[in-house]
């Protein structure tokens, strides 16, 4: 596993040789990675091609590899095309070539391999198996027993605002500052908002699992008008969904500037709190401008989150 100071986690995107737009526009990969049908187009709304996804995750290898290798995966693959249908993959298939490694897991019943990407390799094979989305578990594979991140989504109601979901972002960043915890934000690419929080690895799943419940309903007895912490599709009509449930042993989200699986080519974006206010939304960047607000940044809007080390209060503390 790669150490947390290794330079290449806050390496400028504009440190690095960009490929040429041509490639881009022909859907060629620029790379020695083989990519079969590279001019498929995966998502027709915005004419982004198989080759163009390989190309992107070459170029922002550097900001994503830090958060993918080491992790447990489950993978959402569309293998031809968004609108050809799209399915989770919890487990490796047949085929899956050795860049792309295994771990075995003990599940409820039965023990079951899960994907491991070290490299670029095994991350340009993810493409190749048509993959859209690449989501994580919150706990490396040296130790998956205890999180060392911690997750809330702000999932809200398509009546909520984008402005409330900022708000309610920073009032989970309030909160957690409180209790002395340092959160990082990202959009999701989808609806709302992820809070991250890294952790020492000294809680279990179920500790931590209980801290974001407990978390997530005194929100709600707060403004109940506003939030919701129950998966209640029509109790949460005009709500934000604060989904503390990604915090549990085998549960995923997807990782920060991972593709994602909608119309536009929409990426998971970090950003920093003093970006958040400034955010048009969550599906704000995508496979064709994220490379380009990377190249402009002076350092990683995450690179704190390497150095960062706390663990959960106490519960009567809480």
């Amino acid at each position: 596993m790669p150490s947390r100071t290794n330079t290449h986690r806050s390496l400028p995107a504009s440190k690095r040789k960009p490929r040429s737009k041509a490639a881009a526009a022909q859907g060629k990969v620029k790379s020695a990675f083989r990519i079969t049908h590279p001019d498929r187009i995966v998502y027709p709304d915005a004419g982004v091609t198989k080759g163009q996804i390989a190309n992107y995750y070459i170029e922002v290898a550097d900001w994503i590899l830090p958060h993918v290798t080491n992790r447990p995966l489950v993978l959402v693959r569309c293998p031809e095309g968004l609108a050809a249908g799209c399915f989770y993959q919890k487990h490796p298939p047949v085929g899956m070539p050795s860049s792309v490694q295994q771990i075995s897991i003990r599940e409820k019943t039965e023990t079951r391999r899960y994907a491991v990407v070290q490299d670029l390799e095994g991350l340009i094979a993810l493409v190749q198996f048509g993959t859209l989305e690449i989501h994580a578990w919150g706990s490396p594979t040296g130790d998956i027993e205890r999180p060392d991140r911690m997750i809330f989504d702000l999932d809200p109601d398509p009546a909520v605002s984008w402005h409330e979901v900022v708000e309610a972002a920073f009032l989970v960043r309030d909160n957690l500052k409180r209790l002395r915890l340092t959160s990082f934000v990202k959009t999701t690419g989808g609806k709302g908002l992820h809070i991250v929080v890294p952790l020492a690895q000294k809680q279990t799943w179920p500790e931590v699992k209980q801290f974001t419940r407990d978390f997530a309903d005194s929100m709600v007895a707060a403004a109940p008008h506003r939030y919701i912490a129950t998966m209640s599709k029509a109790a949460r009509r005009g709500k934000i969904f604060v989904d503390y449930l990604r915090n549990e042993r085998g549960a995923t989200s997807v990782v920060p500037y991972s593709t994602r699986a909608k119309p536009g080519a929409s990426v998971s974006m970090p950003i920093t709190w003093a970006e958040l206010s400034t955010q048009k939304g969550p599906q704000q960047y995508s496979v064709k401008n994220a490379v380009e607000r990377l190249k402009k940044l002076r350092s990683d809007p995450w690179r704190e989150i390497w150095r960062v080390r706390q663990s959960l209060p106490p519960g009567r503390k809480r």
